[in-house]
């Protein structure tokens, strides 16, 4: 669906005060976004500097950067000296060898360890920026000569990890690549619409895109292609894929682990919505000799200029890979298969091999959590080459799939058709085989977690604490939640020059669910206040059968939906907590608008302002529910409290940045801020008895007092949800 609508002025403001007046988890900060007058110098610093970060990201595509920053570039000459300040400006770039190596309009993949090397020069560079402004003028003087997408991660890498560059916001990668997220037809009819001139004072147009996407429903997966092409989680992917990058001198703690939960967590959501719309939860690729029968055509491009996605067609068959564009050895499905066997021999021995031969154990139990075997794992299979304890015998199983599968169609380059759309973080999820892929990665993980013994009744229980009852309300009605469609505006002009003095507006359609509340009855039975941490799962009640599931079937299906610490007073509680607030989500996406027009704090710092302690990464807020049914999808609610003296990490001194979703992309300057097994408690096998009985259900755990469960309903409208709708207090 392709629709086209004049914008005037008008339109446009009042658009912006109803974006600014009702509880968008998109737009947190209250009010129209006006700018002040500010009389500290600092704000006024902080506010150039935001513009800077905004120039830097403006038309990644045009070699020159915006007229004000680029006249103050100087032109740079390569040499090999990286230290050399000339006349007292930023550093000279060296020869940036392998930075140059990846050609402008060409893809950029983070799977292909030798862009990642080139990456990491370019950021090795970036990092000798003392300010904002010495990066902006250091990245505009190389802009040219690099490969777009090459210098956008580059720059989001070092304004992300520079302490002095922590309170810039990065804006939306939806306004930054809009081809990575909208297909050609749709831009095709922006740019056509930009040539037209104006004729009665209208200054925007806006596109529309959704909500069936890029495929029609003549083949049973592209009923889930709403939640594979949804521009949030395709956003959280690239996010997290940043901040958790390989090859990159990053040691992030728990990270394995990390890559393991987030990645088995999007599958159970994934799964989650199959199910809501009929289809079986998602099958392992697990026999790589056989043709993958689901082909994939993004019909997304590459640049301005039009080049597009390698497309994959049904039934293509996995074939040696013998291109030459990346430095890459050939390497086929035996050298996959190698990297399996492997593998599994260490998760089944109980010890990876490392680099000098020695064993390494692999356990959960009785470790420090950097030390866990589920982070051991996670590091060997990713791969980052400086933190698996032996990449060269144990491969990179994970990225050389993504870029076998990428290159299915054209493994030789014979035909000089790009990689697919497997080969790119933004892009990969769209693709039904990421899932397949995904999902056989994560049997490896679960092969590893049967290993480990059951949780006992001291790691499960709370003995002084009740949970009496849970319900969710919304709208005035309890344990019924309802979903439906939604659209959000992103300026696509940003990112592609489209030859327009208007702002040319792309509205994308995307599932959405209406607000609401968890109320949690918690009894404290001692006579001090008791801190908690509170754990709230979802999962669908029935499989796809129709039939109730045991806790082994339905252990792979509970989302985590909430993480969060309370402190319970003596006495009956009544515990309170708002559906965006979930430690899941990235409750905001801040377009290149928003950025400008937001209002900068005295103290952004300040951990009151979270609005600027915050860097992107997070699971999208109108993805935390389901789509459901719309004759309602029967789904189950548990929640668990548990000790927080047993959960609690201590942490190092300094302030916290990027705490947000924390769940799924722990905390930047910190340790991961939760002791037990990531998952806890459904990542492993349970214990065969419980309080005398059979477990053979998960709403068996309610026989522990610390845990509760309630069946819920989620309702889907297949309609708009309006903004109406959002204005009702749960």
């Amino acid at each position: 669906m392709i629709l086209t609508k004049s914008w005037t002025r008008a339109d446009m403001e009042t658009k912006q005060r109803e974006r600014n007046s009702f509880p968008v988890r998109h737009n947190k900060f209250p009010g129209p976004p006006l700018l002040q007058e500010r009389s500290q110098p600092a704000q006024t610093t902080m506010a150039s500097d935001q513009k800077l970060v905004l120039d830097m990201f403006e038309h990644p595509y045009s070699k020159k950067g915006p007229p004000r920053t680029a006249s103050k570039s100087r032109p740079i000459v390569f040499d090999d000296d990286v230290t050399t300040r000339v006349g007292g400006g930023p550093p000279a770039p060296g020869p940036l060898t392998l930075a140059r190596s990846i050609p402008r309009g060409s893809v950029f993949s983070s799977f292909v360890r030798e862009h990642r090397l080139a990456a990491k020069e370019l950021c090795d560079y970036l990092m000798q920026a003392s300010n904002v402004r010495e990066l902006s003028l250091m990245a505009e003087g190389v802009r040219g000569h690099l490969n777009e997408k090459l210098l956008i991660y580059a720059v989001s890498f070092v304004i992300l990890r520079k302490p002095e560059m922590r309170a810039m916001r990065l804006p939306c990668l939806v306004e930054v690549f809009p081809s990575c997220f909208v297909p050609r037809t749709t831009l095709a009819t922006m740019e056509q619409q930009a040539r037209q001139p104006s004729t009665t004072g209208q200054d925007a147009i806006i596109t529309e895109y959704g909500p069936e996407l890029s495929s029609t429903h003549l083949k049973p997966e592209h009923r889930v292609a709403y939640w594979r092409e949804d521009y949030g989680i395709n956003l959280h992917h690239w996010h997290w894929h940043l901040v958790y990058p390989n090859d990159m001198g990053v040691d992030r703690d728990r990270k394995g682990e990390l890559f393991y939960y987030m990645h088995q967590q999007m599958l159970a959501r994934y799964d989650m919505d199959r199910l809501s719309v009929g289809l079986n939860r998602v099958e392992k690729l697990a026999n790589w000799r056989m043709p993958i029968p689901d082909g994939y055509f993004s019909k997304l491009t590459l640049d301005n200029s039009g080049q597009e996605w390698g497309s994959r067609q049904d039934g293509t068959l996995l074939q040696e890979y013998r291109r030459n564009e990346f430095m890459l050895d050939p390497f086929d499905v035996t050298d996959l298969e190698q990297h399996h066997s492997r593998l599994m021999d260490a998760i089944h021995q109980g010890h990876l091999i490392d680099c000098e031969g020695k064993l390494v154990k692999l356990t959960d139990e009785g470790v420090a959590p950097k030390r866990r075997g589920i982070v051991l794992l996670g590091d060997a299979l990713e791969a980052d080459s400086k933190l698996s304890l032996n990449s060269p015998f144990y491969g990179s199983l994970h990225d050389q799939g993504h870029i076998l599968i990428s290159a299915a169609h054209d493994p030789d380059n014979a035909h000089k058709e790009n990689l697919g759309v497997m080969s790119d973080a933004s892009t990969s999820m769209r693709d039904p085989v990421f899932y397949r892929w995904h999902k056989y990665i994560d049997d490896l993980f679960q092969e590893y977690k049967l290993t480990q013994p059951p949780y006992t009744m001291e790691q499960l229980s709370v003995q002084t604490v009740t949970v009496a009852g849970v319900e969710v309300e919304s709208v005035g009605r309890k344990n019924t939640l309802t979903t439906g469609w939604n659209t959000r505006d992103f300026e696509a002009s940003h990112g592609l020059d489209l030859n327009s003095s208007r702002p040319v507006m792309v509205r994308l359609t995307h599932l959405d669910h209406r607000p609401f509340r968890y109320n949690i009855k918690v009894e404290n039975n001692e006579k001090v206040a008791k801190d908690v941490t509170v754990r709230i799962f979802m999962a669908p009640k029935l499989n796809e059968r129709g039939v109730r599931m045991n806790f082994m079937e339905q252990r792979l299906l509970w989302a985590e939906m909430d993480r969060f610490k309370h402190t319970l007073k003596p006495g009956t509680n009544m515990v309170s907590r708002e559906s965006t607030a979930s430690s899941i989500t990235n409750p905001n996406d801040f377009t290149f608008r928003d950025l400008s027009n937001l209002p900068v704090p005295d103290n952004p710092e300040a951990p009151e302002n979270d609005l600027f302690n915050f860097c992107g990464c997070g699971w999208p807020q109108h993805m935390l529910l389901p789509r459901g049914k719309q004759e309602g999808m029967d789904f189950q609610l548990l929640v668990m409290v548990t000790d927080w003296k047993l959960d609690e990490v201590a942490q190092p001194a300094g302030r916290r940045s990027c705490a947000n979703a924390a769940s799924f992309c722990g905390v930047l300057d910190s340790l991961y801020p939760d002791a037990r097994p990531m998952g806890f408690p459904f990542d492993r096998r349970p214990m065969p008895m419980l309080n005398g009985q059979s477990l053979d259900r998960a709403e068996d755990l309610t026989r522990l007092s610390n845990v509760a469960m309630q069946e819920i309903q989620i309702v889907f409208t297949n309609a708009l949800l309006t903004q109406q709708e959002h204005l009702f207090t749960v």
